[in-house]
């Protein structure tokens, strides 16, 4: 590894503070809304209205792109593609479909039970700690030389005797695809 430990110290806290300030941006209106609502004496209402679940379904939404970017960023991550499945599967079911099941929910009816003030926080803080888990998840493995599975072809050494070892190939070569002549059938 080529990076210090400072060096990668400094990266880990830049990642967090972006990785915070996206959760700032997209919570921000949401803060703007119950504060209006707390000057209205409204505050508890907030937690009964579908805003919470909104700020959910975002952040759900974000890290479900990170986990893509993750998975889609190196072809030689073999071994961690079923882990992000697993983990873009895992924020469906916890919190898009739930929150929006309560999106929903809430606004088609007039009484909202009281276990939605409960329900919606602890969605909120699921989404934000799998759209933390997504950043830290991407970054990781779109980082330059993360996708070290440690066999010989990776690693630039061939298998054999007394074989010199030989730079691993990092590009790929094109497709050939053969041209038609005037001759070939339809």
């Amino acid at each position: 590894m080529s990076e210090n430990p400072q060096q990668s110290e400094q990266h880990s806290l830049s990642m967090m503070y972006g990785t915070y300030a996206d959760i700032l941006f997209v919570l921000f209106p949401f803060l703007v809304i119950s504060m209006q609502r707390l000057w209205d004496g409204q505050l508890y209402e907030t937690l009964l209205r579908p805003d919470l679940s909104i700020a959910a379904a975002i952040l759900a939404g974000l890290a479900i792109g990170k986990f893509v970017l993750g998975l889609v960023s190196n072809r030689d991550l073999g071994r961690y593609k079923e882990r992000i499945v697993f983990f873009i599967a895992l924020t469906l079911f916890v919190v898009l479909g739930p929150a929006i099941i309560l999106m929903l929910s809430i606004a088609g009816n007039r009484e909202v039970p009281g276990f939605v003030a409960f329900v919606q926080p602890i969605l909120l803080i699921i989404a934000i700690s799998l759209y933390t888990t997504a950043v830290s998840i991407s970054n990781i493995l779109t980082r330059p030389g993360a996708a070290d599975t440690g066999d010989a072809s990776e690693t630039g050494l061939r298998r054999g005797g007394d074989q010199e070892p030989t730079p691993a190939r990092t590009e790929h070569e094109p497709l050939a695809i053969p041209r038609r002549t005037g001759s070939d059938p339809l």
